[in-house]
C-alpha cells in the first residue's frame, strides 16, 4: 500500500507578512514560492493573495520585490530631524513622497562606540544609512548605520535682507520651512549689505526673547537683478558651484590624451549635433551600409562618447568632487557643472578638427532595427564638423548649408537611414510614449525672461536619442556579460495604489483597464492613442504621467519600464553626470582597455552607495531647477498683478487648485475657499473639485480663465483666482453624488471646508 505525498501547506497571510519582513526588499513571488515549495496554480493563489495584502496597505512593490507598508531600501540617504527621548538621533528618508507611500519612516540611528567623530551625523546632517527593520518601538521599526556623513549642517541660511533703523537688518529667509521666522542681524554684522540683497548669513544663537541672531557672511547679489535668481535655488538646495584650488590645479595640469594604447579612428567622419546653444559636445556619431553578406540592408553604427575617464582618475579631488556634485545642473541663466570647464568644455569637448580621446560603442543593426552585434573601442577621433538639430534637419528636409551639403550623401543621410531602420524596432518595442511639451525660457541680455517658447520635436532629436539608448543598452549587456559591477539607469513599474487610482480615473473616462497584473508600455500608449486628438488628450497624458513611478540609478538591476528595456545604464554623457563615468571605467576594466578602470575593489555594494548618492543628486537638481523657473515667472509676472490669464487646471487637491497658464506654463494656485458660493467637495477619483449645491466643478485638464491676484518673486509662488465659470454635474439622489452616485466613506470623510490658504508652490515635476 502506497501512502500519497502531502502537498505544500499554503502560507497564511501573516507568514507572508513575517517572510517580507524578514526578507525586506529581497522578497518577490519567486522567492516567496520557492519558500513554501509553491507550484503553478498555488503560484497563482500566491498572486491573488499578495494582490489582497496590497489593497490592504499591508505590503507595496518595490523593484520588483515586495516590502511592508513604510519599508525603506537597504541604503537610504537619511536626513537627521532629532533625538528621542533616550538621545539617540532619529531620521527619515531625505526623498520620500508622502503622497504617494505615507508619512516617511523613522529610523533609528545606531552609533557603535568606537565609532570616530567624523562618522557620527548630527542633527540636520545628511547621510548613507543601512537599514534593516526591527521590533516596533514607540512607533519606530527601523534601525540605521551611518555608512557616511555627506552633507554637515553649517547653520547657514539664506535669505533677503532688509534694513532696520538702528543699523542693523533682518533677515526673510527663502526657506521658511526650516527656519520659520525672521533673523535678527545686529548692527556691525551686516557686511553693507543693503535693502534688497540675497545674502548667506551664519546663525550665531538665540536671544534672549526667542530672536535668533544671525552674521551674514556674504552677499550674493539684489534681487533687482534676475540673474541672483538661481543662486537662491544653489544656496537653498546646497549645489556645489564653486570649485576648490586643488579640483582646478588638477584640471590644468591635464595634458591631452594621446594616440597611446588608443585605436586610431581619426579618419571616421563622426558628426556632433546638439541645441544650438550647447557649449560642449560630449557625443559624436556615424554610420554606414554594412557590407556583410549575411546583413542586406543593414548598417553599422558609431557612437563615440568622450573619453572622461581619461581625465577624471578615481580618488583623485576631481573625482571627489563630481561624485558630491553627481550631475550639472541647468539653469535658464546659468550652468553648474559637474566638471571643471578646462575639462567639459576644453579636453573632453569634441571639437572638429581636434584630436580627441572617446569610448565608441560600435554597433551592428539589422533592416529591422534590431542589434546584432556590438564591441567597444578606445580611440583617437577628430570630428569633422558641429551641428545642430535645426540645421541637420534642414539639410534632410532639402534645405543644406554651406557646412551640411558636403555632408549630405556620405554623413547624414546614411545617419536617417539608421534612424529609420532604428524606428521600426522602436515602434515593436513600443516604449511609453507620452505627449509632453517641453518649454524653455528665453532671456534677455540682463536675465530677465523675454518669452517662454516649446521648442519643435524635430526627427534629429529622435535620431539622437535612439542612438544614444541603443549605446546605453549596449554598455549594460556589455557589463553584465563581463560580470562587472555598474550603476544601471532603472524605473521601476507603476505602484499598485498609482495603478487602482488610474484605473478609477480612467473609468469615469469610459476607459476599462484590466484589474489583473500591471500594465505593460504597449497598454499605457493604446490608451494614450484612444485619446488622442480629443479634448481631454493632455488631462490623460498628464494623469498617466503622475501614475509612473521615477528613473533613479541602482547597483542592482530591476529594468527600465518607461523604455521597456531588461537592462539599461546611462553611458552616452560622463561630462555632465556621474553614472556615465562609473559605466566609462567599468567598460575598461571589463575589456581592459586601459589601467584607469574601475578598481577592483569595487564592488556592488559600493556601487550601491554611490547610486543612492547621485540619485539624490539628480532629485535636488531637478528641483532647484523647477524652482528656479517658478521663480523667474513669477519676477516676470509681478508687474501684471490684476491681468487675466487662460489655463488650465494642473492639480486638484482638497486645499484648492494647480493652474498651469497656457503663455508661459507657469503654475499657481487658487485656495479652495476662493472658488465660489459653493461648498466644494474634493473627488479624488475624478480628480475635481465639486459643487454641492450647483453641481459645478473644476477637473484636472479642464480649461480656465484666471486673474493673477499675487506674485510672491522670492518664493516663486503665484496665486489667482478663477474668473470663468466651471462645468456642470448633474446631481441626482443625495446632495452632492455627482451622476447620482453615492458618496464612498473617504468622500464623506472629506468634506470639511478647507481654509484659506496662503499661496503655494507650483506643482510637484515627476
Amino acid at each position: 500500500m502506497t501512502t500519497k505525498k502531502a502537498g505544500p501547506v499554503f502560507p497564511t497571510k501573516d507568514e507572508i507578512l513575517a517572510f517580507i519582513a524578514q526578507h525586506d526588499g529581497n522578497a518577490g513571488t519567486r522567492e516567496i514560492a520557492r519558500a513554501w515549495g509553491l507550484k503553478n496554480a498555488d503560484r497563482a493563489t500566491l498572486k491573488t493573495v499578495l494582490r489582497e495584502l496590497a489593497d490592504e496597505g499591508r505590503i507595496e512593490k518595490y523593484r520588483k520585490k515586495m516590502r511592508r507598508t513604510g519599508g525603506l531600501p537597504p541604503v537610504v540617504l537619511a536626513e537627521v530631524t532629532g533625538r528621542d527621548a533616550d538621545g539617540e538621533l532619529i531620521a527619515v528618508p531625505a526623498e520620500w513622497d508622502e503622497e504617494e507611500s505615507g508619512p516617511a519612516p523613522r529610523i533609528r540611528i545606531h552609533v557603535p562606540r568606537r565609532a570616530r567623530p567624523a562618522e557620527i551625523p548630527g542633527v540636520g546632517d545628511r547621510a548613507l544609512v543601512r537599514t534593516e527593520e526591527v521590533d516596533e518601538e514607540d512607533g519606530i521599526r527601523h534601525r540605521g548605520r551611518t555608512i557616511k556623513v555627506l552633507d554637515r549642517n553649517r547653520h547657514r541660511a539664506l535669505g533677503v535682507f532688509r534694513v532696520l533703523p538702528d543699523g542693523g537688518g533682518r533677515l526673510v529667509p527663502v526657506d521658511k520651512k526650516s527656519l520659520g521666522r525672521e533673523l535678527t542681524i545686529r548692527p556691525g554684522d551686516t557686511l553693507d549689505a543693503r535693502e534688497g540683497d540675497l545674502v548667506a548669513v551664519d546663525v550665531q544663537k538665540h536671544g534672549r526673547f526667542g530672536t535668533t541672531v544671525a552674521k551674514v557672511k556674504e552677499r550674493l547679489g539684489s534681487l533687482a537683478s534676475e540673474r541672483a535668481v538661481s543662486l537662491i535655488a544653489i544656496h537653498a538646495h546646497g549645489i556645489p558651484h564653486t570649485f576648490s584650488k586643488d579640483v582646478l590645479a588638477e584640471a590644468e595640469d591635464a595634458r591631452p590624451a594621446t594616440l597611446a594604447g588608443r585605436e586610431d579612428w581619426r579618419e571616421v567622419p563622426f558628426v556632433t549635433i546638439d541645441p544650438i546653444d550647447a557649449k560642449d559636445h560630449d557625443d559624436a556619431v556615424f554610420a554606414r551600409t554594412d557590407s556583410a553578406p549575411d546583413n542586406p540592408g543593414g548598417f553599422v553604427l558609431d557612437v563615440a562618447i568622450a573619453d572622461v575617464a581619461a581625465y577624471v582618475r578615481p580618488g583623485t579631488a576631481m573625482d571627489r568632487e563630481a561624485l558630491a556634485r553627481g550631475n550639472s545642473v541647468y539653469f535658464p541663466d546659468r550652468v553648474v557643472p559637474m566638471l571643471p570647464e578646462r575639462i567639459s568644455n576644453d579636453l573632453c569637448s569634441l571639437r572638429p578638427a581636434e584630436d580627441r580621446p572617446a569610448l565608441v560603442a560600435r554597433m551592428v543593426i539589422g533592416a529591422d532595427g534590431k542589434k546584432r552585434s556590438h564591441t567597444f573601442h578606445r580611440v583617437l577621433m577628430r570630428s569633422i564638423a558641429r551641428l545642430h538639430y535645426g540645421q541637420a534637419q534642414a539639410a534632410i528636409d532639402g534645405h543644406p548649408d554651406e557646412t551640411t551639403k558636403p555632408l549630405l550623401p556620405l554623413v547624414l543621410q546614411p545617419l536617417y537611414d539608421a534612424y529609420a531602420a532604428l524606428k521600426r524596432a522602436r515602434e515593436e518595442r513600443s516604449p511609453l510614449d507620452l505627449e509632453l511639451p517641453e518649454r524653455k525660457i528665453l532671456l534677455k541680455p540682463d536675465f530677465t525672461v523675454d518669452r517662454v517658447v516649446v521648442p519643435p520635436r524635430l526627427d534629429a532629436h529622435r535620431l539622437i536619442e535612439e542612438f544614444m539608448i541603443l549605446a546605453n543598452v549596449a554598455a549594460a549587456e556589455t557589463l553584465e556579460k563581463a560580470k562587472t559591477p555598474l550603476v544601471y539607469r532603472v524605473h521601476d513599474e507603476p505602484s499598485i495604489d498609482k495603478m487602482t487610482g488610474l484605473r478609477d480615473f480612467l473609468a469615469t473616462l469610459d476607459i476599462t483597464v484590466p484589474k489583473a497584473g500591471a500594465l505593460r508600455p504597449a497598454q499605457f500608449n493604446k490608451i494614450l492613442a484612444r485619446v488622442k486628438g480629443r479634448d481631454n488628450e493632455a488631462l490623460v497624458n498628464e494623469v498617466v504621467l503622475r501614475s509612473q513611478a521615477q528613473a533613479e540609478y541602482a547597483a542592482e538591476n530591476y529594468g527600465h519600464f518607461g523604455l521597456n528595456l531588461r537592462r539599461y545604464a546611462h553611458f552616452t554623457s560622463p561630462i555632465r553626470r556621474y553614472a556615465d563615468l562609473i559605466v566609462h571605467r567599468a567598460l575598461i576594466r571589463a575589456r581592459k582597455l586601459g589601467h584607469d578602470g574601475l578598481a577592483e575593489s569595487v564592488d556592488t555594494a559600493a556601487l550601491a552607495e554611490v547610486a543612492a548618492k547621485i540619485s539624490a543628486a539628480e532629485r535636488r537638481a531637478m528641483a532647484a531647477e523647477r524652482e528656479t523657473v517658478d521663480r523667474l515667472i513669477a519676477h516676470h509676472l509681478a508687474d501684471r498683478v490684476g491681468a487675466t490669464f487662460s489655463g488650465r487646471v494642473g492639480g486638484v487637491t482638497r486645499s484648492g487648485l494647480f493652474v498651469r497658464l497656457d503663455e508661459t506654463g507657469a503654475d499657481g494656485f487658487v485656495p479652495a475657499a476662493t472658488l465660489g458660493r459653493d461648498y466644494y467637495r474634493y473627488e479624488e477619483a475624478h480628480h475635481a473639485m465639486v459643487g454641492d449645491a450647483t453641481g459645478e466643478s473644476w477637473r484636472l485638464g479642464d480649461p480656465v480663465t484666471v486673474k493673477l491676484v499675487e506674485a510672491a518673486p522670492v518664493a516663486g509662488a503665484l496665486r489667482f483666482e478663477i474668473v470663468s465659470e466651471g462645468r456642470r454635474v448633474e446631481t441626482h439622489g443625495r446632495r452632492g453624488s455627482p451622476r447620482g452616485r453615492a458618496r464612498t466613506p473617504r468622500e464623506t470623510a472629506s468634506r470639511t471646508k478647507p481654509k484659506r490658504t496662503a499661496a503655494a508652490r507650483g506643482r510637484k515635476k515627476r
